[in-house]
């Protein structure tokens, strides 16, 4: 049997072994924290939150996983993948079940940052163990089709979180707290599927032949060799958190994240001003648009990024148009032409992403790519607190959030202008493609 029928089996075999399943994680992690935009309905009157204050609890979340995401990155490492993304699973599922008991804003305070706390580690363990079973020429693409999952949970959640909080008001209890409840439980029983289904390496897929585990082995093995050039190095902590790529990539992480999540946590109130006779359940299928034409935007793009072997432009392009179709949002008054504008900026935002971190992944040694990557999304993430936060302070100061579109908007051009400054190995990918199978 030929290498080539090895690779195309191996890879497919792989493929629909793992991003599935972790897809499956990915849109219940973000359906638990996102679902605030939607409770925030019926939620900020219920508890007397003003536009501000919802901004910080929205964004509070970042705080708690800004500070303990490369702890708990180091402590995946540590405990293996499996365990520990399991143990994320079931601690952020317990404490999205405890947001339907929250009383007011200073307990979605606390409730919200010990989310951030307990969802920590999740995104960058996953980006590492896929580059545990996944070649660089093909990350691009598997780091998309695994978020897609994020407009995915829009898709799903728009529509299912506000059908629970008009439908749904068993023994007395409002929707929007039977949301958190229903929306909750899913990640701990997750959890508990993921110690029984997930592999920790490699080495011990069973469900891979000796011949496909034995390809796949050297081929990862191989590229690690390339990238530090056949030196073998030690993961070192400090060497990542002294990094100036490191640095830089955070930054432009954390511009991207003001943009996509302050839209994001703020669609629904945003569809909300278009027009004031829409239903909960109305806007929650209105919102679903965006994120359709974002998923298949941003799985185009991927494999367009993945075919050409450049991660660049790909990265650069979507944060201008972002940018450019944001200010569009912002000064528009018309309900059809500001979704529009909605739709295209989300589109490029998500083309956004797998580019990026294939980028990152090229652009950073195995030595610093276990802390790099988790100081990379928890740098980033604070752009969760920052794009929520914006829109709802500029709401508050100028009874619109037109004005706070326009303040991501200069974020992503910022993002945009960061991207063009990196200086890339060039040739990393063209190396690797062109590597003849055997």
């Amino acid at each position: 049997m030929t290498n080539a029928s090895v690779e195309k089996r191996t890879v497919k075999k792989v493929t629909r072994r793992i991003v599935p399943f972790i897809f499956l994680l990915y849109i219940i992690s973000y359906l638990d924290r996102a679902n605030i935009g939607f409770a925030a309905l019926d939620m900020n009157k219920a508890l007397g939150i003003s536009s501000e204050v919802f901004g910080f609890i929205s964004g509070i979340f970042f705080i708690g996983y800004f500070i303990f995401e490369v702890p708990s990155n180091i402590l995946l490492q540590k405990f293996g993948a499996r365990k520990w993304i399991a143990r994320i699973l079931i601690s952020w599922g317990i404490v999205s079940v405890a947001t339907a008991f929250a009383q007011g804003a200073a307990h979605l305070y606390i409730i919200r940052f010990l989310l951030g706390v307990a969802e920590a580690g999740f995104f960058p363990g996953i980006i590492l163990y896929l580059n545990s079973w996944f070649r660089k020429k093909e990350l691009a693409r598997t780091i998309a089709l695994f978020m897609t999952a994020i407009p995915a949970s829009y898709i799903i959640g728009g529509p299912l979180s506000t059908w629970i909080m008009d439908n749904i008001t068993w023994f007395g209890i409002e929707g929007w707290r039977w949301m958190f409840i229903l929306e909750g439980f899913p990640a701990v029983i997750l959890g508990v599927v993921t110690i029984f289904y997930l592999t920790e390496k490699p080495e011990d897929a069973k469900w891979l032949s000796k011949e496909e585990k034995t390809w796949l082995i050297n081929e990862i093995r191989y590229e690690q060799e390339l990238a530090t050039g056949n030196k073998v190095e030690q993961h070192s902590h400090k060497k990542a958190l002294t990094d100036k790529k490191v640095w830089h990539l955070s930054i432009i992480y954390f511009v991207y994240i003001s943009g996509s999540l302050g839209v994001g946590y703020w669609m629904p109130q945003i569809i909300k001003e278009l027009s004031s006779l829409l239903n909960n359940t109305q806007i929650g299928f209105i919102s679903t648009i965006p994120y359709i034409v974002a998923t298949i935007a941003m799985n185009y793009w991927a494999i367009r990024s993945d075919r050409r072997g450049e991660r660049k432009m790909h990265t650069a392009l979507p944060l201008i148009i972002g940018a450019i179709t944001l200010i569009g949002a912002g000064l528009t008054h018309n309900p059809l032409f500001s979704m529009t504008f909605i739709t295209l900026s989300l589109a490029g935002m998500y083309c956004f992403k797998g580019p990026f971190f294939a980028l990152t992944s090229t652009e950073l040694t195995p030595a610093t790519s276990v802390v790099g990557i988790a100081l990379i999304n928890s740098i980033g993430n604070l752009g969760g607190f920052l794009g929520p936060y914006a829109i709802g302070y500029l709401k508050d100061s100028t009874g619109s959030t037109g004005a706070g579109l326009v303040f991501l908007s200069v974020m992503l051009l910022i993002g945009f202008i960061l991207v063009l400054f990196l200086k890339g190995d060039k040739t990393a990918i063209a190396d690797m493609s062109n590597r003849k199978a055997g």
